[in-house]
C-alpha cells in the first residue's frame, strides 16, 4: 500500500493570521492553483480510496486534485483539523495577548499544553492513530489519498517515528498542499516523500 497525504491549500484565514480548528475559511486562488497542481502532478496515479477531513477548506482541496476523475471522497471525522475551542477566528497576536503562557507552550512545549476549551494533543494523537490504523488495515487498497490538516499530519509523523511530544513541532514544515508519501509492506512503513512542495514549482 502507497498512502499520499496532503494539507489543504491556503485559506483566508491562513492569510489573515487567524487560527482555524474546527472552523472553515475558504481557499485562496493561491489555495486552488496549489490542489490543482498538485492534482496535476498525480494524475497518472489511480487511488483506491480519498479520505478527506470533513471541513470544507480539505473537501474543496481533495476535489481540485481529484479533477474529472470520479473517486469517491470518504469523509472521515478522525481527519478534522485539531480543535482549538475559543481560539478559533481569533488573530495569532490577539490570542498571545490574551493567553501568552498556553500559546506558547501550543507550539514550543506542546508537552505543557493545556488548552482553554479544545483539544489537547493526546486527545488528537489518539484520535489520529485510530483513524490512520482503521485506513491502513484496508489491505485490498494499493493507492490512498489522504487529504487533511497540519496538526493530524505532524501526529501520523509523531505516531509512525514515536516522536516525543515536546518534538511535535519539530521539521519538516508542513506547508499547504504539501505531500508526504509513505509506502507499507508487511507493516514495515518507508518514508518515499516527507512534506514535498516540487509540484509548487
Amino acid at each position: 500500500m502507497r498512502i499520499y497525504i496532503t494539507r489543504h491549500g491556503e485559506t483566508e484565514w491562513n492569510i489573515a493570521g487567524k487560527m482555524q480548528g474546527w472552523q472553515n475559511s475558504n481557499l485562496t486562488e493561491k489555495g486552488i492553483l496549489n490542489a490543482k497542481k498538485l492534482g496535476e502532478s498525480l494524475k497518472n496515479i489511480e487511488f483506491d480510496c480519498l479520505y478527506c477531513s470533513p471541513q470544507g477548506r480539505a473537501v474543496d482541496t481533495a476535489k481540485n486534485i481529484r479533477g474529472d476523475k470520479n473517486t469517491e471522497i470518504i469523509i472521515k471525522d478522525s481527519l478534522k483539523e485539531m480543535g482549538f475551542g475559543c481560539w478559533e477566528g481569533i488573530p495569532h497576536t490577539e490570542i498571545e495577548a490574551l493567553y501568552p503562557v498556553q500559546k506558547y507552550n501550543f507550539w514550543n512545549k506542546p508537552h505543557l499544553y493545556e488548552p482553554v476549551d479544545g483539544e489537547d494533543y493526546g486527545e488528537l494523537i489518539e484520535r489520529v492513530r485510530a483513524v490512520f490504523d482503521e485506513i491502513t488495515a484496508d489491505t485490498s487498497a494499493r493507492n490512498v489519498l489522504i487529504v487533511t490538516h497540519a496538526a493530524v499530519i505532524k501526529a501520523i509523523y509523531s505516531i509512525i517515528r514515536d516522536i516525543p511530544l515536546e518534538d511535535f513541532w519539530g521539521p519538516p514544515y508542513i506547508h499547504d498542499t504539501c505531500l508526504t508519501v509513505l509506502e507499507i509492506t508487511d507493516g514495515k512503513i518507508d518514508w518515499i516523500l516527507e512534506a514535498d512542495t516540487c509540484h509548487m514549482d
